[in-house]
C-alpha cells in the first residue's frame, strides 16, 4: 500500500506520555494549596491537551481573572516534582522510531509549555525523531489550528498528507479545523464516546492498535 501520510502530528500528554494523571493530580493540589474548590475529575481530565491558561478557566471557570496565575505556579510546582517519575506508554518509543525510519515526518502539537516538551523530550530519548514541534505558549490553544499551520507550513506538507493522532477532543476538533484527517487515542484522557463522535479515521485502544493501525494505513 502507497504511504497516505508524509506528516504525522502527535499530541503528547496522554497519546506519547503516560501523564494525564499527574495532571488531575497537580490541578486538584494546586486547588487545595489555595482553598478552591477543585473541578470534579471528569472536568479536570478534560482539559488536558489545552494551554494552562486556558485549561485553568475551563476548569475553575468562575475564579476571578487576577487568580489564574497562582494557580497556574502552585500547579506548575506539583506538577514538576512527579514530572521526572513520568514515562512513555509501553512501545510508544518504539512506535516512534519505526515511524521516522519508515520515512515519515514528525512533529508534535501539545498543550505543553515550550521549556515543558523541551524537557520531555530530552528526558524521553525521542527529541531527535522530531522535525517540528509547537506548544500552546508560542501559538493559539487547541482547537484553534495554528499549530498545525504552522508545521505544515515549516515541513512543506499540505493537509490532504498530514495526519494528527490525539487522545482529547480537543485534538481532533483542531485537526478539523486545519483540514487535517485525525486518528483517535482511547487510553488517555477523554473518553472513547466523546472522541468517536469527531472526525476521526480511527479509535486505537492502545499503541499496539494505534501502531498495527499506522502501519496498515498511514
Amino acid at each position: 500500500m502507497a504511504r497516505q501520510f508524509d506528516l504525522i502530528c502527535f499530541d503528547w500528554d496522554g497519546t506519547l506520555l503516560d501523564s494525564a494523571g499527574a495532571i488531575v493530580g497537580s490541578i486538584m493540589a494546586a486547588c487545595a494549596d489555595l482553598d478552591l474548590k477543585p473541578p470534579s475529575d471528569q472536568r479536570a481530565r478534560h482539559i488536558i491537551g489545552l494551554g494552562l491558561r486556558d485549561a485553568l478557566m475551563t476548569a475553575l471557570p468562575e475564579l476571578p481573572a487576577h487568580r489564574y496565575p497562582e494557580v497556574a505556579e502552585r500547579y506548575r510546582f506539583h506538577y514538576l516534582q512527579q514530572d521526572h517519575e513520568l514515562s512513555l506508554f509501553a512501545g510508544a518509543d518504539s512506535l516512534v522510531r519505526a515511524l521516522a525510519e519508515r520515512g515519515h515526518c514528525l512533529a508534535v502539537a501539545t498543550g505543553k509549555s515550550r521549556q515543558g516538551l523541551d524537557r520531555a523530550l530530552a528526558s524521553s530519548g525521542l527529541a531527535g525523531c522530531f522535525q517540528a514541534t509547537r506548544c500552546a505558549d508560542e501559538c493559539h490553544s487547541k482547537p484553534h489550528p495554528q499549530m498545525l499551520e504552522e508545521l505544515m507550513e515549516a515541513l512543506l506538507v499540505g493537509p490532504e498528507r498530514t495526519l494528527m493522532i490525539g487522545d482529547t477532543t480537543h485534538d481532533l476538533q483542531m485537526a478539523a479545523n486545519a483540514g487535517v484527517a485525525a486518528v483517535a487515542v482511547a487510553y488517555g484522557a477523554h473518553p472513547r464516546a466523546g472522541l468517536e463522535a469527531q472526525s476521526l479515521l480511527y479509535c486505537a485502544d492502545s499503541i499496539a492498535e494505534l501502531s498495527e493501525w499506522l502501519f496498515a494505513n498511514a
